[in-house]
């Protein structure tokens, strides 16, 4: 219950205080340091009569104690040798002589250990002795000493104790109350009314000149306070519509024309604001990489959709710490860094991990953002750059396959050619023909490799090639002419199996000569003599869509399942395993390109022993086949 009540009183004085506050900003400025001025003087001037009257009643108090030093002092003489005689009658006639002082409100004599031995005017007539004689009185440890205290009948009384020696040993002590003085007790009465006095004046002066300040000043100026509010708060739209003449219309006016100029101001800010942020979030929202904003604390604050679809997030993940949302690896990689830059060790830092599962390769960049000169988040950048890294790898993997492909012709022309400048008196014809033959052969086979390097580089480079209607039988017929008179040197045969009604293709006329002649040339290289090597173009159903499949088949040695996998590798060579010198590993590499260039993939069928037949399907130009 008093909990309550004194929590009623604490709001009722709150709002109370709030109202005086409002009240009081209220007035004009000038009534405020008018009205400041006088209560300055109020307070000057009470404060100089209360100092005054002050000092007169700390003069009388010092005047009553030295009075109350000199009786103290003649009572502790008189009182030693009556004490040490053990003479209280004597003692007591004695103090009666100081009773008629108006003065003097008591006089009591104490033992060294504060009891009463007698006193005046409390211990004489019909009291009685036995029952106030036990009484002690705490004294002073160090005396003589002074104190004050109120008395009963309310009044201020200065008790005054003095030690009573006889031969230099302290026998007691004497305690002496002194009265203050009645013109002292009056002019405490006069300072405290010349005060209220004098504050009520200047109250009812105050009053005066707020009703005046009302009735004039304020409640135009509580208008215009009120207009200005409603602009601190945004609403552009207010206006002051009171008429006052003088200052206070220009002030109107002035006001009613600023905020004019702010709402145009505020209208097209917001606009050009709007506008920015629509393309700031479209930014974010269609750069690649990924884009995550986090707090202090590393909360997640924001993040784009690349970044959720690099790190397999949805939007749940706001509000979350960034480290606890992070796959084991990511989170090993980037955490030391992410809380250096977040607590402003480190200006940025960035960093690449190798995930698994699915394998890719992410780059994070980490920069604070910075509110004035303190850090107020962090944003982390996610770059996917698995394809990047495969790409510096395979390219890595392949200058290093050229140099040793390339190395191993050089290395053997400039051994041959060496040999025939040195030795070229002492060797035999036979012996330089040779040389010279194996020199041609190794620069055919030098020749072979730039020419598929070149191809394949300009393959893989991102080219862009036409494809337009051919007769797919020309590219063909030309193959076999080409690659006639080799497969009547190892009595191969080499034929054709096309279908009569194959329509026109979409492609590119020199790449799909380049495919078939690289495709016949490899199947005339693993053939065995007497073997069969045959090209074949004909019309498929392929999920209700017609395509013209192209095939090459052949007799010979086949490839092994483990091969399969890899033929189309850059360099990879299925001579390695049959111990021949022959191609650059490179021929079903441009052949895999081709069929990229041309929407389709090349397959194979293969099993060792039984030869190979590698296709792949072409989009007709027309769409009706005849089927066989």
């Amino acid at each position: 219950m008093r909990t309550t009540i004194r929590l009623a009183l604490v709001i009722a004085l709150t709002k109370f205080s709030r109202s005086i506050t409002r009240w009081w900003w209220g007035f004009a400025t000038q009534t405020r340091l008018l009205t400041a001025a006088a209560v300055v003087i109020a307070i000057f001037i009470s404060g100089f009569i209360y100092s005054t009257f002050t000092f007169i009643q700390q003069d009388a108090r010092q005047s009553d104690r030295r009075f109350g030093d000199t009786i103290g002092n003649l009572l502790a003489a008189y009182a030693a040798p009556l004490i040490q005689a053990n003479n209280i009658a004597g003692l007591e006639n004695f103090t009666e002589t100081f009773r008629r002082n108006p003065n003097i409100k008591y006089i009591i004599y104490l033992d060294v250990k504060g009891k009463i031995l007698e006193g005046s005017p409390f211990m004489r007539g019909n009291i009685n002795r036995q029952a106030l004689l036990p009484r002690r009185v705490e004294v002073p440890q160090n005396i003589p000493d002074i104190r004050e205290h109120t008395g009963p009948l309310g009044g201020l009384i200065t008790d005054i104790f003095y030690p009573i020696t006889y031969n230099n040993k302290r026998i007691g002590t004497v305690m002496l109350g002194i009265n203050p003085d009645a013109t002292l007790a009056g002019s405490s009465r006069l300072a405290a009314e010349v005060t209220v006095i004098t504050g009520l004046s200047f109250g009812v002066l105050l009053l005066l000149a707020a009703v005046f300040n009302a009735l004039t000043i304020t409640q135009p100026l509580k208008e215009v306070v009120a207009g200005v509010r409603g602009i601190s708060e945004r609403n552009f739209q207010q206006r002051i519509t009171l008429g006052f003449g003088g200052e206070l219309d220009e002030l109107v006016r002035s006001f009613n024309t600023m905020a004019d100029r702010l709402q145009d101001y505020e209208a097209q800010n917001i606009e050009q604001i709007t506008a920015e942020k629509a393309r700031l979030e479209t930014l974010i929202t269609t750069i690649a990489d990924g884009a995550i904003l986090l707090s202090n604390h590393l909360k997640i604050m924001h993040l784009n959709p690349a970044a959720e679809r690099i790190l397999q997030w949805s939007s749940d993940v706001l509000g979350n710490n960034l480290l606890d949302r992070l796959p084991v690896g990511l989170r090993a990689e980037v955490e030391d860094s992410l809380v250096r830059v977040a607590s402003g060790e480190l200006e940025q830092a960035e960093c690449r991990v190798l995930l698994d599962r699915p394998r890719r390769t992410l780059r994070v960049l980490m920069s604070p953002v910075l509110t004035g000169n303190d850090i107020g988040g962090v944003v982390l950048t996610v770059q996917d750059i698995s394809r990047e890294a495969e790409l510096n790898e395979a390219k890595s993997r392949f200058i290093s396959n050229v140099s040793h492909e390339l190395r191993t012709p050089l290395f053997c022309i400039k051994s041959f050619i060496e040999t025939l400048r040195d030795y070229h008196d002492v060797l035999e014809e036979d012996v330089k023909r040779e040389f010279l033959e194996t020199t041609n052969r190794e620069t055919d086979r030098l020749t072979r490799l730039v020419n598929d390097v070149l191809d394949l580089s300009r393959l893989e480079s991102g080219r862009e090639y036409a494809l337009e209607p051919i007769d797919l039988i020309q590219p063909i017929e030309q193959t076999l002419r080409t690659h006639q008179l080799s497969g009547q040197e190892k009595n191969i045969t080499l034929t054709k199996r096309i279908d009569p009604s194959l329509p026109l293709v979409m492609g590119n006329y020199d790449l799909l000569n380049q495919l078939i002649a690289n495709l016949v040339g490899n199947a005339l290289k693993f053939t065995p003599e007497g073997g069969l090597v045959e090209i074949g173009a004909h019309c498929i159903d392929q999920d209700d869509l017609q395509k013209v499949r192209l095939s090459i088949r052949d007799t010979g040695i086949g490839i092994a399942p483990e091969d399969q996998e890899k033929i189309f590798d850059r360099f990879f060579r299925v001579e390695n395993r049959v111990h021949t010198l022959q191609g650059t590993g490179l021929g079903l590499s441009i052949v895999n390109n081709i069929a990229e260039k041309h929407h389709t993939r090349v397959n194979l069928i293969s099993e060792p022993g039984n030869g190979t037949t590698f296709w792949l399907d072409l989009e007709p130009y027309t769409e009706t086949c005849a089927l066989r």
